[in-house]
């Protein structure tokens, strides 16, 4: 397991690992919480991002020194964890190993976790796997049964679901790509035409500064977001039945991928959810209202 220190200064106190898993070398940012003296003394924030995303789009919610250590990882194919990534065998289970495994190298042995977008479906898929391990799951607009839907039969979907059938053709067209993909859309990230893209995932786009859109379209990797799609297509949510932690759930209201009818049967098939609609945003809480979501977070973190 390598280590070295962050240099950027204002997160001079995350640690940088590289852990090895199944699906191939993890990249993985550790911050000590304050009131840690060592990491097994609590439950860590554990933070898994979405398919177009990497470990950065939880930068908003981190400002703040936490009481507990944070683990920020950038899953097998996204972020820097794509150089070694063995796509061919990523499927959900597969992804909760590595998850796992990342924690378990780490020496926690019980987790708090935070999911944004595939991140939020991973997180209630581990909560599911490993119920004694998992202390709480908070899935910022969790992709589940309409994306899942969409994967499996993409043209009976588009009508209800255009933005998500959309986001899957154009990935999957730009993964043929393959390595010259990601260089083609971080530069188009530096124009004008990467907001319009980005448009509607937002509720106001124009509050989205460029750094944050040329950020997501350096993260986007078309390769893993199309694995990811086929990961979830055939997935059996009964498993989320077994879930026993509590269970915070959020959707933007002007959500594209996050739909209420996803939120409504989430609440029917897990035990225990507390389901919440935040005004004024899009699929990204995370970025666009995140004092909102801390709140939230420290709200079920609390209980």
């Amino acid at each position: 397991m390598g280590v070295r220190q962050e240099s950027a200064a204002w997160a001079a106190t995350l640690r940088r690992h590289t852990i090895p898993t199944e699906l191939g070398p993890c990249t993985v940012r550790v911050q000590q919480g304050f009131g840690n003296g060592s990491p097994t003394t609590a439950a860590p924030e554990v933070y898994l991002h979405g398919a177009a995303g990497s470990w950065t789009s939880f930068r908003p919610l981190l400002s703040e020194a936490s009481p507990r250590d944070r683990v920020l990882i950038d899953l097998p194919g996204w972020g820097e964890s794509t150089g070694e990534a063995r796509l061919e065998h990523l499927s959900i289970e597969a992804m909760g190993h590595a998850v796992t495994d990342v924690l378990n190298s780490l020496n926690y042995t019980r987790w708090n976790l935070v999911g944004h977008s595939m991140g939020g479906f991973l997180a209630l898929h581990i909560a599911a796997a490993w119920p004694e391990q998992t202390a709480s799951v908070a899935a910022i607009s969790p992709t589940s049964f309409a994306v899942s839907k969409a994967a499996r039969k993409p043209l009976r979907s588009l009508p209800r679901f255009p933005a998500v059938v959309g986001m899957m053709l154009i990935m999957r067209t730009l993964a043929v790509l393959g390595p010259a993909a990601p260089p083609l859309i971080g530069a188009v990230g530096s124009t004008p035409l990467m907001k319009l893209l980005m448009a509607p995932f937002f509720a106001d786009p124009r509050g989205i500064s460029a750094g944050v859109i040329r950020r997501l379209g350096h993260d986007v990797r078309p390769a893993g977001f199309s694995a990811a799609a086929r990961a979830v297509a055939h997935y059996d949510f009964d498993r989320w039945r077994g879930i026993r932690c509590a269970v915070l759930a959020t959707r933007g209201e002007t959500d594209v991928f996050t739909s209420t009818s996803d939120l409504d049967r989430l609440a029917s098939t897990v035990p225990v959810v507390q389901a919440v609609a935040i005004q004024h945003c899009g699929h990204f809480a995370n970025l666009e209202q995140p004092e909102k979501v801390l709140r939230l977070l420290e709200d079920l973190w609390s209980e």
